[in-house]
């Protein structure tokens, strides 16, 4: 959990929050938590844009997806996306692990946060347009890796 604000509320609360968090890290004044879990789920986007457009070009070029998600998973391009739903969402499987609509509401908020800052969020800009696309087709509560419907090669 990425917490801001004052030590001595931290100490306070730090009970509470460990009920529900494994690892607290304290990042700073208010507003400081907020920020960085934004940090987070802007990778995650870019990730995400990545794994998916990867996958649809190995598939539209016919390579056998399972073995390039194993040998790409084991070098560089390694991730945990790729580890835990290139297989998934090349089966066209989206159970939700975290619910596409709920990354376009923090990605809303990280949207609000960089025009404050001045900030461009290009590649947060794209997901939130194909996240938009895809709840309005009915695929909110799917997982993230539901981007993959956008990407994939149309037979």
């Amino acid at each position: 959990m990425m917490v801001g604000g004052d030590d001595a509320v931290l100490a306070r609360v730090n009970p509470v929050l460990a009920a529900v968090a494994a690892r607290i890290v304290h990042i700073g004044q208010v507003g400081s938590g907020q920020a960085t879990k934004s940090v987070n789920q802007i990778m995650c986007a870019g990730i995400n844009q990545a794994v998916t457009e990867a996958l649809a070009f190995a598939e539209a070029q016919g390579l056998p997806m399972d073995k390039v998600i194993d040998v790409v998973a084991g070098g560089a391009a390694g991730n945990w996306f790729l580890d835990h739903r290139g297989s998934t969402m090349t089966a066209g499987v989206f159970a939700p692990g975290f619910k596409l609509a709920l990354h376009h509401k923090d990605l809303k908020i990280a949207q609000a946060m960089a025009v404050s800052a001045g900030v461009a969020l290009p590649l947060t800009e794209q997901t939130l347009k194909d996240y938009g696309e895809l709840m309005a087709e009915g695929f909110g509560d799917e997982d993230i890796s539901a981007l993959y419907r956008l990407k994939k090669p149309q037979a």
